[in-house]
């Protein structure tokens, strides 16, 4: 009898270790990314069901095709040291998540047994998903469902919140007003061209007056009267043309040049064959398929939020 409570009591912490679960470092995760592009969930310990998984990657899958949005999702029972914030930067930045010179990386931790979330942005993901937006988020949308142990039903209104945002809010701008800005470029590429539109007819109009002004009266009255060919040299006819004022009947004689339609020579005409295009193998389409994908090599500087349920 005293020899089987002794051996409880020695077992007794072992299994109570088994029951918390490993403790995680961060180069211990497994990154499910780079074995399925089409995934983003890191959930090793199954603390969210398959069907929340499957949710959750299909959002961040649409997500980065939308907007090269680049996210990681871990959701662990233990993290050695138990800092959910150095933990999902070290993440983050360990594993390049995010394009590279964008920066546009974003890593969702849930730790379970410190009862904790943190989001980490990278530094080009800081303006469109601001610290305040990142505790909003979990305060309004994840921590009530959280702390009553809906694990599922709170990580998926979260990831949900920050994709509407992301998407929805800011139209997918560092300052929130792309949106804005895209209608203000419209406009400003419109007025440009309507710019150059009027300088192009009132060189035209300018030219064909200059063209009409008399040299004695300064009027621009002048107007063909007759016009006698001079001679036809390689497709071109030379005429010698006069013009009268109307306003004070001085005569104006130029010599001009145009195209002389019936020229049948070479050299003056245009290519006598259509133009091919193309002509190289025919584009294929190649399919995303599963197969593996890699992070983008961004940086993180420490924005996001985080806290405890």
């Amino acid at each position: 009898m005293k020899r089987t409570i002794f051996l409880f009591f020695m077992l007794l912490p072992m299994v109570g270790l088994m029951a918390v679960g490993k403790f995680y470092k961060v180069n211990e995760i497994p990154m499910v990314h780079l074995q399925d592009r089409t995934r983003y969930v890191c959930n090793p310990d199954g603390v969210l069901s398959e069907m929340a998984v499957q949710q959750i990657d299909s959002i961040l899958f649409a997500l980065e095709e939308k907007t090269g949005i680049e996210t990681l999702v871990v959701v662990v029972e233990n993290i050695d040291g138990g800092d959910c914030f150095e933990f999902a930067y070290q993440l983050g930045k360990q594993n390049g998540v995010g394009k590279k010179g964008v920066d546009n990386g974003l890593v969702i931790l849930l730790v379970r047994g410190e009862r904790c979330v943190q989001f980490a942005t990278g530094y080009g993901l800081e303006g469109d998903l601001p610290d305040a937006i990142c505790k909003r988020i979990q305060e309004r949308q994840m921590f009530p469902l959280l702390k009553q142990g809906y694990w599922d039903e709170g990580m998926l209104a979260g990831i949900r919140s920050v994709n509407n945002y992301l998407i929805d809010s800011e139209g997918w701008s560092s300052d929130g007003n792309k949106d804005e800005n895209i209608d203000k470029e419209l406009l400003v590429c419109f007025y440009v061209f309507l710019g150059c539109i009027v300088v192009l007819i009132l060189i035209v109009y300018f030219s064909v007056r200059a063209n009409r002004r008399c040299p004695h009266c300064k009027k621009s009255a002048l107007k063909r009267s007759n016009s006698r060919l001079i001679s036809r040299v390689n497709g071109l006819k030379t005429s010698e043309v006069v013009y009268v004022c109307t306003h004070c009947g001085h005569s104006v004689v130029r010599k001009e040049e145009e195209e002389d339609e019936n020229y049948t020579g070479f050299g003056g005409g245009s290519l006598g064959g259509p133009f091919i295009f193309g002509g190289g193998r025919g584009g294929s389409f190649r399919g995303g398929g599963f197969s593996g994908g890699s992070f983008g090599g961004g940086s993180f500087g420490g924005g996001g939020a985080g806290g405890r349920f």
